[in-house]
């Protein structure tokens, strides 16, 4: 009997064993199961991927230096266009002295009376140097100032004809002129020595 009981209790070990190992593969599967589970949710709260990242980086580069290359355009555009337009306002507003010239020459052709059109053409004169100024151009004092390299432009240097005027501007053979604080033509000056 003692037989049997053996074989017996080792038949039940054996189905032991059998159903434990069972129940061992099944539960290691569904933990693996769980595990891909869980790390697919990872990944997908973590976000896209490196290659996904990479290729949204790569198309925001590219519509950032396209946008930038439009403006640019765009801006270089705008800025012809400035200068064109601000070119035709100041010619726009030089032909009525086009204009006063014009009648000048023909006053002067019929004209006996020399005073007179002398007269007329220093109006023109006044009146295109009012509008110099008004565009913010000014002309520079010459005559008897110091001689400064960043107004004159010395042409000539001869004996002064008084000890004072030494290193002085003594004649301006072409006037200078600056726009706003920049002189966009240097005086051409004869400078006492």
């Amino acid at each position: 009997m003692n037989k049997k009981k053996n074989q017996t209790e080792q038949n039940v070990n054996q189905a032991t064993e059998e159903q434990v190992n069972e129940l061992n593969t099944e539960q290691i599967q569904e933990e693996q199961k769980v595990e891909k589970t869980e790390e697919a949710e990872v990944e997908s709260a973590e976000g896209p991927s490196v290659e996904e990242k990479l290729a949204e980086m790569e198309d925001a580069h590219l519509r950032l230096r396209a946008e930038f290359e439009n403006y640019r355009k765009r801006t270089m555009k705008e800025k012809a266009d400035l200068l064109k337009s601000a070119s035709e306002r100041v010619l726009v507003e030089i032909l009525p002295l086009v204009d006063d010239f014009e009648r000048g020459i023909q006053a002067s052709a019929k004209a006996e009376d020399i005073d007179a059109v002398r007269e007329g053409l220093s109006l023109i004169y006044d009146k295109f140097v009012a509008f110099l100024n008004s565009q913010g151009v000014k002309a520079i004092d010459a005559i008897g100032q110091d001689f400064n390299t960043d107004f004159h432009e010395a042409i000539t240097m001869i004996p002064a004809p008084t000890e004072d005027m030494k290193g002085k501007v003594i004649d301006c053979t072409k006037k200078g002129y600056m726009l706003s604080d920049k002189v966009i033509r240097y005086s051409q000056v004869v400078v006492g020595e």
